[in-house]
């Protein structure tokens, strides 16, 4: 059967992913009640850009693909117009960015920003393509290209005050998750 060994790590990996489900919905109690009260005109930050990208780099790209598939489908239901873009999108993100781990360091704070950059302008982005196509709706570059900015910015500050909380807790849960145990062998 099991060894007591492999059921306590399926009991902790059971404990993280009830804990990403609770951290999904404060967050979205922020979002949708916190953060209405802190915008620069009218744009807040998108909480869950960092979170799928966090769930990614540090547990791996299949749980990032599933948790945003996850998330943004039900975000969708809850606020979106079309079902399914922000499940794309943000399991894009989360499938991404596990190869973002093996190539960048996890440990810089400012290559944390720069990922971070990089996925919120690609989630917008796609998100306002979509929205183009699918609900034709006039091409307004200028505006677009102020709201991305503001949320952008909201996004990177956000993580220059939570990284070291983020990384603390994301190294944490790597461990459960990727199990890297070291093994040295000297000759």
């Amino acid at each position: 059967m099991f060894s007591k060994k492999k059921v306590g790590e399926l009991v902790k990996k059971f404990l993280v992913i009830l804990g990403i489900f609770f951290t999904f919905f404060i967050l979205y109690f922020l979002q949708a009640n916190f953060f209405t009260w802190f915008t620069i005109g009218g744009v807040m930050p998108n909480l869950f850009v960092i979170f799928i990208l966090f769930i990614g780099l540090f547990i791996g790209k299949k749980l990032g693909l599933v948790f945003g598939i996850l998330f943004g489908i039900y975000l969708d239901f809850l606020v979106g117009k079309s079902i399914g873009i922000s499940g794309v999108m943000l399991g894009i993100i989360g499938f991404l960015a596990e190869y973002v781990d093996k190539n960048f360091s996890k440990e810089s704070r400012l290559t944390m920003m720069l990922i971070v950059i990089v996925s919120t302008l690609f989630y917008e982005t796609g998100y306002y393509i979509f929205q183009i196509i699918r609900w034709s709706i006039p091409i307004e570059i200028l505006p677009f290209i102020k709201i991305l900015a503001i949320e952008t910015l909201f996004n990177v500050i956000l993580v220059i005050i939570l990284y070291p909380l983020l990384q603390k807790v994301g190294y944490w849960v790597e461990g459960i998750f990727k199990n890297q145990n070291v093994l040295t062998r000297y000759f």
